[in-house]
């Protein structure tokens, strides 16, 4: 696996925080984010299954033009 950091979000500081990368064997999108909380999970399982192996998470909008940078490099 070779990961290419894109970036994490401009305000999270030196701690842990939403951030993007990607996979340049496999063009995925690798992402870390805050774990949504019970509310959010019960509304998104409405539309989409949740298999034990998935998870919802949530980025601040202002990660936006990171996750366009990502999918623009994820391009195969």
């Amino acid at each position: 696996m070779q990961l290419r950091f894109v970036g994490k979000d401009p305000e999270s500081g030196d701690h842990g925080c939403p951030a993007v990368w990607v996979d340049e064997m496999t063009h995925d999108l690798v992402i870390q984010g805050v774990r949504a909380d019970t509310d959010t999970v019960a509304r998104t399982v409405q539309d989409s299954p949740l298999p034990d192996q998935e998870g919802v998470i949530r980025l601040p909008q202002r990660m936006i033009p990171l996750l366009r940078e990502a999918l623009d490099g994820a391009k195969p």
